[in-house]
């Protein structure tokens, strides 16, 4: 199911419960883990963004705030600003936008999975964490349209289900994980070139 492919980037999307999911994956990532991660944590539009202080003091990777127009590196984890949507272009930069919501989110899931699905095609890795919405199903099937690897956190590890389920509901999902084996299973996903 795709283990033995390359893959060039990863694409999480988050809401309720999030912080606490997150905290259980990304200090896992390996210093060697060479691809970059993109993170849709659902926020409230005004608030500060304290995610990547937060996760920078926690991972062995670096971890920033996503900057419009500047190119996606391996081994960072960028996290969508509040308010933001976060796209990636097909040159695999990020582009930042305040189009109308998705889903009734800004940023939204959605958004990211299907312009980073548009941009690296078969080599992107679709995980889905705990939500109260349905936010990432309709990216998750871009996805795996495209051949991309399709993991979504197993609903009963999930603080709130329904985005989960909503996923698995959408997608003939590659892997269902509980929470605490996310981490590591994306450890196996990096192979070091």
């Amino acid at each position: 199911m795709g283990i033995n492919r390359q893959y060039r980037a990863v694409v999480i999307g988050v809401s309720a419960g999030g912080l606490s999911a997150l905290d259980k994956i990304l200090p896992v990532l390996k210093g060697s883990f060479s691809l970059p991660v993109l993170v849709v944590q659902h926020v409230s539009p005004t608030s500060e963004n304290y995610l990547p202080i937060h996760f920078s003091h926690r991972c062995l990777l670096e971890v920033k705030e996503a900057e419009d127009k500047e190119l996606i590196e391996g081994g960072v984890i960028y996290f969508a600003p509040p308010n933001y949507h976060l796209l990636v272009e097909l040159n695999r930069s990020i582009a930042l936008s305040t189009e109308e919501r998705v889903n009734f989110s800004r940023p939204s899931i959605d958004v990211l999975f299907e312009t980073a699905a548009d941009a690296y095609l078969n080599e992107l890795v679709g995980v889905v964490l705990t939500g109260a919405n349905s936010d990432g199903a309709a990216g998750m099937a871009k996805i795996k349209q495209f051949g991309g690897l399709a993991v979504v956190q197993s609903p009963e590890t999930a603080e709130a289900e329904a985005m989960p389920r909503a996923a698995i509901d959408a997608v003939d999902v590659d892997y269902i994980l509980p929470l605490k084996e996310i981490g590591c299973f994306l450890n196996t996903l990096c192979k070091i070139e």
